[in-house]
């Protein structure tokens, strides 16, 4: 098991992965608090994809890249996952109005 260590290389692999065989791909995430460490990892048993990083910027890399998955999971590997970004969430948060002093 190697580390890649590119993000964009990590995520392209990791679907094109999926997409080669949906029913057997497995997607896990693992944090250590102790080392501050967070590994994600993809295998179909046959092949085996990490990540590593201890970056807190990277949750919402991971955010993005579950989101990716979620959408193959739930429309099937052909999905098409450009619109997908993590955009969706911000959007969908209220903002916060009225704190502070009326002037």
């Amino acid at each position: 098991m190697v580390y890649i260590t590119s993000w964009d290389d990590f995520v392209d692999r990791s679907v094109q992965l999926f997409r080669a065989s949906p029913e057997s791909t497995r997607y896990v995430m693992k944090y250590r608090h102790c080392d501050g460490k967070l590994v994600l990892k993809v295998t179909d048993d046959r092949e085996c994809l990490k990540f590593k990083t201890d970056q807190a910027q990277d949750a919402k890399k991971m955010e993005k890249l579950n989101n990716i998955f979620f959408t193959l999971m739930a429309r099937g590997p052909e999905a098409d996952i450009s619109e997908v970004t993590g955009k969706e969430q911000l959007e969908a948060q209220p903002t916060k109005k009225g704190r502070g002093r009326k002037q």
